[in-house]
């Protein structure tokens, strides 16, 4: 790595410190063998596929990691930003940073042609890069599998009073689907479907969503609503192995179609300064190597059509995903936020 270059990462992570006021007089970085990343997802579990991008086309991928705040550091780093992309999870993140006109279109022969037309920005401004299914654990010991919900809409049916455990409605994977209900069945159903969910809950909303496995182990609940790759990684840890052992994944449908899904995503920055590199990582990215890598690794689904999915992923059940276009979720957030307020979900 070159010396300036050295100096931007060093730079990046000291702004993210202090606050996006430090960055005022830093210089977009441009260089020939190298990309940089504002990211929100974890090191360990997208840099496996930075360290092959490198291997496989020499250019080095710089990568400030954060947990908030990127989108604030990007608007006072302006023109002068050195990030190239964003990487992050759920669509209202990668809404939010489209809307705050802090990125760029893209458009490739290999990205609109790889991504489904519903996992991408109509206009290029970013691009889902795995899919998250939003599915339902239940207990292997209190719900036998012919009983077990076949579709969200299950979830407010009284039968499950008193059995239900979530994480709160305003966290954005709750609140993406919400935002699918909404566009499934229109504000009035899905405002009751959200009561009939709360009234199901055996407590009030809280925790992760490996929380609520825990939660089921415990007797506490009888089914919850997670993530799928928690699945994998609760099995590949020694605390939680338990946990997941003690329950077995459902993919239920949504408005009659398929499992409500969310991506990982990546987007273009507006002030770009290698963009070549950029569009190079992001079309490595939805390559066969690394959408198997995002597989194997995390357990997350990968987004081109015919990549083989981790042996996992396979064994937990087929995904049939909802072809809602994630645009008009996104869109419905703002919606979805009301109507956590207004039946007090979290209450």
């Amino acid at each position: 790595m070159r010396k300036s270059t050295y100096a931007l990462a060093a730079a990046g992570l000291a702004a993210l410190l202090i606050g996006p006021g430090a960055t005022a007089d830093e210089q977009a970085a441009v260089d020939p063998g190298e990309v940089n990343v504002y990211s929100y997802r974890q090191p360990f579990l997208i840099q496996p596929m930075f360290d092959a991008f490198t291997r496989d086309t020499g250019v080095k991928v710089n990568v400030v990691f954060a947990n908030k705040g990127l989108v604030e550091r990007l608007k006072q780093e302006g023109r002068n930003s050195p990030a190239d992309l964003i990487f992050t999870v759920d669509i209202g993140r990668l809404n939010d940073a489209y809307e705050a006109g802090v990125t760029a279109p893209v458009e490739t022969a290999q990205l609109t042609t790889s991504i489904p037309a519903a996992f991408r920005q109509g206009e290029g401004h970013w691009y889902g890069l795995t899919q998250r299914a939003r599915i339902v654990y239940a207990s292997k010991d209190r719900v036998p599998q012919n009983e077990a919900p076949k579709s969200y809409e299950e979830l407010a049916d009284p039968k499950w009073a008193g059995r239900i455990c979530t994480r709160s409605g305003n966290h954005v994977y709750q609140v993406a689907l919400t935002a699918a209900m909404i566009a499934h069945h229109g504000e009035e159903k899905a405002e009751a479907w959200l009561r009939g969910l709360k009234s199901n809950l055996a407590r009030k909303p809280q925790g992760n969503d490996r929380a609520q496995v825990k939660a089921i182990n415990e007797g506490e609940c009888d089914i919850s609503l997670g993530n799928n790759y928690y699945f994998g990684l609760m099995l590949q840890n020694e605390e939680q192995f338990g946990w997941a052992q003690s329950v077995y994944p459902v993919f239920p449908a949504i408005g009659g179609k398929g499992t409500h899904v969310n991506i990982s995503g990546m987007a273009m920055t507006k002030a770009s300064p290698n963009r070549d590199n950029a569009v190079k990582l992001m079309e490595f990215l939805t390559g066969d190597l690394a959408q198997q890598m995002y597989s194997e690794q995390n357990f997350e689904y990968p987004i081109v059509a015919g990549v083989p999915q981790a042996g996992l992923l396979r064994s937990m059940g087929d995904l049939h995903p909802d072809t809602l276009a994630l645009d008009r979720i996104a869109a419905l957030r703002a919606d979805a936020f009301k109507l956590v307020d207004k039946v007090g979900y979290n209450d």
